[in-house]
């Protein structure tokens, strides 16, 4: 293994079968399987595993693990807050928010005159549930790549909630079954209606409930919800109710009047997946940065290296190449698409 170098990024911040791996600081970013030490930038399962001896993370994102791995979520855990300054060995870490839900950060790490930032997953929409994402100035930026394809430009948020609302209006009679993931988009959700000025009771499936609950414990303003296996048929028609996007088809929407079928996934904007999916009413509404989000970045951050951690590297890769950028794919095993961020279906028991 070659010495680390300052000069030569990739030889102190290198991928390794585990995930991202500072060799001065001697911690992964966001590994992928149980290490020693492990910075982590959200809550979202492809990033945030159980099992690490030590986590450091955002207070929220630390607390988001403990609900969703209970004594698993780590066995020591040190929480910062966004621009506190962290030093790990020779490396001087921060977090910086990400904007991608809430307590979702980017890693940046600076070691001898050297700084990478970690991007992890972000957006630069705004989003009523998070702090947004802040631009830092970087020697090399490690960004993800979702939506990583000139064809993804994401509507207005305002426009795609718009949608859910019509759907209410046009079919009084049915109830609107839109599929949300628990972590981060079922919130965005509610918070964005809210900001719409629906002020209805929003029906919930039991799987989201939990992670609703802690929103709105750290001061979130999600408007009144109920349980929807607790209500009658007959008390939802009309109403509005969010659901993992694995139940859309399961036969737990059978206890719904008539749904028109919803799903919030930038991945609405592809017809074939809303099709494969049975979605009657795509609503376009992702918590990762489009195209234009993402070159938007590489050029603010002022980076001389862009490297890209998941998603459609190869035209991002090329996009920062022609910016007369050095760009890499780093093929980091265990990154999951949007689609794949998944709470077990089942609700809990009552």
């Amino acid at each position: 293994m070659a010495t680390p170098d300052p000069s030569i990024p990739e030889s102190w911040l290198r991928v390794t079968d585990s995930g991202l791996y500072c060799l001065p600081g001697d911690f992964y970013v966001d590994p992928h399987r149980p290490v020693t030490c492990a910075v982590v930038t959200h809550g979202h399962a492809d990033h945030a595993r159980p099992g690490h001896d030590q986590v450091l993370a955002t207070e929220e994102t630390l607390d988001i693990m403990r609900v969703r791995y209970g004594a698993q979520a780590g066995r020591q855990m040190q929480s910062a807050g966004y621009g506190e300054v962290i030093d790990i060995k020779d490396v001087k870490l921060r977090l910086a928010p990400a904007g991608h839900i809430l307590g979702s950060a980017q890693a940046v790490l600076e070691w001898r005159g050297c700084r990478i930032v970690v991007s992890g997953d972000y957006k630069r929409r705004a989003d009523p549930t998070c702090t947004p994402f802040e631009v830092v100035p970087c020697d090399v930026f490690v960004t993800e790549a979702t939506f990583g394809l000139p064809v993804f430009r994401h509507p207005p948020a305002d426009q795609e909630v718009a949608k859910i609302l019509q759907a209410r209006t046009l079919y009084p009679e049915r109830s609107v079954l839109v599929g949300a993931y628990a972590l981060g988009k079922a919130q965005r959700v509610m918070a964005e209606l809210r900001t719409a000025g629906y002020d209805r009771p929003i029906y919930l499936h039991g799987a989201l409930q939990r992670l609703t609950e802690f929103y709105e414990s750290r001061g979130q303003k999600l408007g009144p919800w109920k349980p929807a296996t607790a209500a009658a048929k007959e008390e939802m028609v009309g109403e509005i109710v969010i659901a993992p996007p694995s139940a859309l088809a399961d036969r737990w929407s059978r206890r719904l009047p008539n749904p028109v079928t919803a799903m919030a996934s930038g991945w609405m904007r592809v017809r074939a997946r809303a099709k494969q999916r049975g979605v009657e009413l795509p609503v376009i509404l992702s918590d990762h940065a489009d195209w234009d989000e993402l070159t938007e970045t590489i050029e603010a951050v002022e980076a001389g290296e862009i490297w890209v951690t998941h998603g459609n590297e190869e035209a991002l890769v090329h996009y920062a190449a022609t910016k007369g950028l050095h760009a890499r794919a780093l093929a980091l095993i265990g990154r999951g698409e949007e689609e794949q961020e998944e709470l077990p279906l089942e609700e809990p028991a009552s």
